[in-house]
């Protein structure tokens, strides 16, 4: 896929990138293209290993079908994806931020406001993804995952009132429970007094935030009618981290297949390549219209 193929085939850009247009796609190879390896003696440009792996994201694309597609071996087709999720993730990570209470109250969606004024910062959820199964004992046991009934891999996202990806954990293993990963994984320290969150954990009354979780019948017959009111505000409204969630894991469809072993490992200290993935979806995802109406 050349340039000028996409240039004015705005449905083949959607479809093999998950990016909204191709001046987004444009805007993105050339803060890229300078930290990009020089393509030597090979048939394919800069830009179309770009376009094929992003759309190994967006389409789960095996890499038998993309050395055909491409004329390549499916070695050179897996070496060209891991160095330019690298590149992407390398470049397009700051992305994903923490917006400043200013930026939050000028853009507080209404269901939002009504419910909860001001002070909602973040509405967080965990996102599983199954893996291959481990051959090594201790990582079949930390990846289990009792919920899905197979090995996984867990994030936490962190989306904000207007439905951008504000935070992600890096990758834990199924076995891990959300109020661990939760209280482990740095989230806790992005809250200022006041925050308003969604979380399961006890802890986070030590960083002055408040929280906002649906009440339960545990130990009692009923909820009363004011637990009623209050479960129902928190679960209308945490629809919209599902759908956030759900925008990223239907976009880029390599999160929602059984991932390899291989990129959950890594031989040194750099991140793992499955943390790069997610990054790097969250991201472009962000750069897409957000399906959290303002109004």
């Amino acid at each position: 896929m050349t340039q000028e193929a996409l240039a004015d085939r705005q449905d083949l850009v959607t479809y093999y990138t998950g990016l909204p247009s191709f001046d987004v796609l444009k805007m993105i190879y050339d803060d890229i293209e300078p930290d990009l390896p020089p393509t030597r003696l090979s048939n394919l440009g800069k830009f179309e290993r770009l376009v094929m792996m992003l759309s190994r994201m967006k389409l789960n694309t095996p890499l038998q079908d993309l050395a055909y597609r491409y004329q390549t071996s499916t070695s050179t087709a897996f070496r060209i994806f891991l160095v330019y999720i690298h590149v992407l993730y390398v470049r397009l990570k700051h992305i994903i931020r923490w917006p400043t209470r200013e930026e939050l109250r000028k853009t507080m969606p209404m269901e939002f406001w009504k419910n909860f004024g001001q002070k909602t910062a973040v509405i967080i959820d965990c996102l599983e993804i199954p893996i291959q199964r481990p051959k090594n004992l201790m990582a079949r046991a930390k990846t289990w995952s009792a919920y899905k009934h197979c090995n996984t891999t867990k994030f936490l996202f962190g989306i904000t009132p207007q439905g951008s990806v504000s935070f992600l954990s890096s990758a834990w293993g199924g076995r891990a429970s959300d109020k661990h990963i939760t209280e482990n994984c740095g989230f806790l320290r992005n809250l200022l007094t006041g925050d308003r969150g969604f979380d399961i954990s006890d802890t986070v009354g030590f960083y002055c935030a408040q929280i906002n979780i649906p009440s339960f019948t545990r130990g009692k017959s009923q909820l009363s009618p004011l637990e009623v009111e209050q479960t129902g505000k928190i679960a209308h409204v945490r629809i919209h981290v599902q759908r956030v969630i759900g925008l990223v894991r239907n976009k880029y469809t390599i999160l929602q297949s059984k991932l390899p072993i291989d990129i959950l490992m890594t031989e040194n200290e750099e991140l793992p390549v499955v943390d790069k993935i997610a990054c790097v979806a969250c991201c472009l995802s962000n750069l897409c219209v957000s399906v959290v109406p303002f109004n």
